[in-house]
This record gives C-alpha cells, sequence and structure tokens, in this order.
C-alpha cells in the first residue's frame, strides 16, 4: 500500500473507490507494464477492465447512468493509475475533458445523446487544440470552419498532439471560426466530431494518419488529425455555441490541469517507491545504501517534495469541486507536481545507479514518461505566465 500521499477527508465511498484502483494497479497494471511499454501496444485488457470498474463514468451524473463522483475522486484515481503506468491513465484523461465540456456547457440534447454512451466507455473522448506550428499560443489556431449558410460547416485544417486519437469515438475540437470578434480567441469554436476507431480516412474529409512515436507515453496513440473539406452541422458545435469554444476549453484544460498534476503525483510516488527498495536491497562497504547518509538525505527529499506536491493537488481539485476559481491552484499543482516528478524520477535514477539505465528496471520507463508532464496541459512557462499575471492582479499597488 502506498504510504505517501495519503488524502483526509474522503468519505467511504471515495475511500473504497481509491483503494479498489489502487488495488486493480498492483494486480493487473504493474505486473504487465513493463512488456506492454516495451512492445508499444495498446493495454487493451486493461481498458475492458476499467470499464468494468465504471472508471470511464467516474465525474459523468447519475443521470446519464455515471458514478457522479467529484474531480478530487478521479484526481485520486488517476494518481493511482499513473503509479502503476502513466500511460493508462492517459487512456481516461481526454475522455475526461470532453465529457465535463459536454456536462458543463453542452445542449440537453447532446447530453442525452453523449454522456451516457461515454459512462460505459462505448464512446471514448479525445481533445484537440494544438496544431503543428501552434504549441501554446492557441489564439493563433489555423484549422478553420466555414459556414456554409445551410446548417454545415466545412473544416479544412491539420490538428497535432492528439491523445487517443486512434482509439476515440469523439474529438472536441477547437477550430476558427468568422464570428466577426475583434479579439482572436473570441472567433473560436469546438466542434464534437464522432468517428469511428483506427486510421487513415476514418470519415469523408476526416484522416487520422497514424501513431506519432515517442519518446515515451507509450502503449497509447497519440496521433495528427486532418479536416480536407469536412463536412459538420450547426448541431455538432458544442453548446451550439459559435465563438464560446475558448472560454469552454480553458475550463475543460482546468480539470486537465489537475489530471496532469495528479499524474505527475503518481509517477513521483512509483519513483520513489523504487528507490526506497532498491536502496535497502542494494549493499556497498558493507551496509545498505539506505544507511549511507547521502542516500537517505535524498530518500527524505523526495518523499517530502512528493508529499507537497499531492497536496497541491488536492487543493486544486477541491476548489474546482467547490466552484470557486482554481485557475491558479491548477496552474501552481501543475508547475510544481510536473518539476517535482521529473527532479525526483531522475534522485531515483541515480539511487538505481548503472541499473537504473537498463531496460529490465522500471525507473527506465519513468525516465522516459516523466519529461511529457512538464509540457503536456501547458508547459511551466505557461503555468508561470498564468500564475504571476493572477498575482500581479491580486496584489497590484
Amino acid at each position: 500500500m502506498t504510504k505517501l500521499a495519503q488524502t483526509l477527508g474522503l468519505s467511504e465511498f471515495q475511500a473504497e473507490i481509491v483503494s479498489t484502483v489502487r488495488q486493480f494497479v498492483d494486480k493487473e497494471v504493474i505486473p504487465t507494464a513493463q512488456e506492454l511499454e516495451h512492445a508499444d501496444t495498446y493495454p487493451q485488457a486493461i481498458v475492458d477492465a476499467m470499464k468494468e470498474m465504471g472508471l470511464f463514468g467516474l465525474m459523468i451524473p447519475e443521470e446519464y447512468g455515471g458514478l457522479g463522483e467529484s474531480l478530487l475522486t478521479y484526481a485520486l484515481c488517476v494518481e493511482e493509475l499513473a503509479r502503476g503506468w502513466m500511460s493508462v491513465s492517459g487512456v481516461i484523461n481526454t475522455h475526461f475533458i470532453v465529457a465535463y465540456m459536454i456536462r458543463q456547457h453542452g445542449t440537453d440534447a447532446q447530453k442525452q445523446h453523449y454522456l451516457p454512451r461515454m459512462a460505459t466507455g462505448e464512446t471514448r473522448g479525445a481533445f484537440s487544440m494544438s496544431e503543428p506550428e501552434l504549441g501554446s499560443d492557441v489564439a493563433a489556431i489555423r484549422t478553420r470552419a466555414k459556414d456554409n449558410g445551410d446548417g454545415t460547416y466545412t473544416i479544412d485544417g491539420q490538428k497535432m498532439w492528439l491523445t487517443n486519437g486512434g482509439s476515440s469515438t469523439l474529438v472536441a475540437a477547437l477550430v476558427r471560426t468568422d464570428e466577426g470578434a475583434d479579439k482572436p480567441h473570441r472567433n473560436l469554436t469546438a466542434f464534437l466530431i464522432e468517428k469511428p476507431t483506427g486510421f487513415g480516412e476514418v470519415a469523408p474529409g476526416l484522416t487520422i494518419p497514424g501513431k506519432l512515436d515517442k519518446l515515451g507515453y507509450k502503449g497509447i496513440d497519440t496521433t495528427e488529425l486532418i479536416f480536407d473539406g469536412y463536412r459538420a452541422k450547426a448541431t455538432d458545435i458544442l453548446g451550439e455555441a459559435p465563438g464560446q469554444g475558448f472560454f469552454q476549453m480553458m475550463d475543460g484544460v482546468e480539470v486537465g490541469r489537475v489530471n496532469v498534476s495528479a499524474r505527475a503525483c503518481g509517477v513521483g510516488v512509483r519513483a520513489f517507491e523504487l528507490a526506497v527498495r532498491y536502496a535497502q536491497q542494494r549493499t556497498t562497504f558493507g551496509k545498505p545504501i539506505a544507511e549511507h547518509q547521502a542516500i537517505a538525505f535524498q530518500l527524505a527529499e523526495m518523499a517530502t517534495r512528493v508529499e507537497a506536491a499531492h497536496l497541491m493537488m488536492v487543493n486544486a481539485a477541491r476548489l474546482k469541486d467547490s466552484g470557486e476559481r482554481n485557475d491558479v491552484a491548477a496552474g501552481m499543482a501543475k508547475y510544481f507536481a510536473s518539476e517535482v516528478c521529473a527532479e525526483v524520477t531522475q534522485q531515483s535514477f541515480r539511487i538505481h545507479g548503472g541499473y537504473g539505465y537498463s531496460k529490465e528496471y522500471e525507473i527506465e520507463r519513468l525516465m522516459r514518461d516523466a519529461p511529457f508532464l512538464l509540457i503536456g496541459e501547458g508547459t511551466s512557462e505557461i503555468q508561470k505566465n498564468i500564475i504571476s499575471k493572477r498575482l500581479l492582479a491580486d496584489y497590484r499597488v
């Protein structure tokens, strides 16, 4: 059982869910993750088990067939999943961002149509903002939807870094429309694009070229999404509200940043677990290396920083659940937790010595996964930009 990153004040039901996920990770994920990750194989059996556990409907309201749980419960489950294998947590991340956006901003018809099937995992969500030359400058999106004047739009352009691009059946895509607004971000619209799974031209005018080869974060598919004369209906617009896509997506990104924070905590906890175990097994100069002060102090630093990151993540989740603004808390948690994860993972790698460089040891995989968290859902620099703007506004002289 994980000793670090315990959370006080959970209900009995919340504690039971998190405990169940933790046991699932220990029994089903950790023993198979290494083989699946090295083969870059999609973890279908694990995903099927997650469906049966109801994890795809964790935050979807009960009236739509979900469990109706909080962002905090979801984040704690993500933390446990990432502790086993970060890619598994990625399977449900974009799914939940899309489900959350539909829950918060969708029309009644859209909620009735999508949420029940998303709760069971029958419909799987993906989230698309970035483009090849875009990076963090969301307002500069080039993919364009042209209003045909007959209740349809024609979409052309290229989207990038689409997690679950091939395995998803519903994509929330942010594209440019002509709303006549003087600010670029007010001309952005979120479309809900239904599609079959797979690669190639999956629908007329809609192509998923194939999986992008990545340093880490293996197993799940990361893809491009190419629109070439794709026809969408006006009713496919989230909330049927053209020009509101930026605000809708940013609301979803706050959930995503809590998710990334939780993933960073999970990977950090696992890196610590591996280090503290190895340090008690590896002997030098007649005693376990954990008894050398240089190593013992590293373990103390690692545990303290992971614990602090966990508390920040929990705070950000609870703020969002309360209805309070949490952009700064989510930004701080994402920034701090991802940096801590990278540092703690490297410390664990160093404690393992030469064995940490071997693919036989789990820490090698964590070393390749951790860097993704520094850039996912906005880089550390973007988080610091968000944080500093709010601080200067709150403390203006």
